[in-house]
């Protein structure tokens, strides 16, 4: 990913904070040839070795994980907020632009085995349902509804790169209050959560 020295994000405590909280991905690879891309959830989550993975599944019916095997390099693309920056908030002409947190991860991807399936599936649904008023447990589940396990692929992937893009008006210092001030009056989330992102 392009992305202009003072828009990088070099902190990987604050970009694997990011990525546990934007977890919802794009995994990108090839598939005959083409760009082939799964909106899905990935999470961060380390081996027993330490290293850092992201853990994820896909159907069985998507043709994307017949790939992994021949080419084990994937991509996954995580968007945080975003927000429109009118120039007329500026002291100074310039053109308008977009303010945005994007995160690409790189890394080589490997199939996981039934166990490990079932555990990273435990995992996932223990984490989202915790918030909920009745939290479900997979363990709640009948043996005929896990046998739908059978129709997915799990998978994790080792992170080899990490590349965070933060682009927060940095290069206009001086405008940064007008444009928290402009961001935080309007409706959408994406504008207050880049406001915010942006105070001091």
């Amino acid at each position: 990913m392009y992305i202009p020295h003072y828009y990088k994000n070099e902190n990987l405590e604050e970009i694997k904070d990011f990525l546990n909280h934007n977890s919802f991905g794009i995994l990108v690879n090839q598939v005959d040839g083409k760009p082939w891309a799964t909106h899905i959830p990935l999470e961060l989550d380390r081996t027993e070795e330490g290293k850092d993975i992201l853990v994820s599944h896909i159907s069985k019916a998507n043709p994307q994980w017949k790939s992994f095997e021949s080419n084990t390099e994937v991509l996954c693309i995580f968007n945080g907020p975003h927000a429109y920056v009118s120039s007329s908030w500026y002291q100074e002409e310039e053109v308008p632009t977009w303010n945005y947190i994007a995160v690409h991860v790189y890394g080589k991807v490997k199939v996981l085995n039934e166990d490990e399936t079932m555990a990273s599936l435990y995992k996932l649904v223990d984490k989202y349902e915790k918030g909920s008023k009745n939290p479900l447990s997979l363990n709640d589940l009948s043996p005929k509804t896990l046998r739908q396990v059978k129709g997915i692929v799990a998978f994790q992937i080792e992170i080899t790169d990490i590349q965070a893009a933060y682009k927060l008006s940095q290069t206009r210092p001086h405008d940064h209050p007008k444009i928290i001030a402009e961001l935080s009056e309007r409706q959408d989330p994406g504008s207050n959560a880049i406001a915010k992102l942006m105070k001091p």
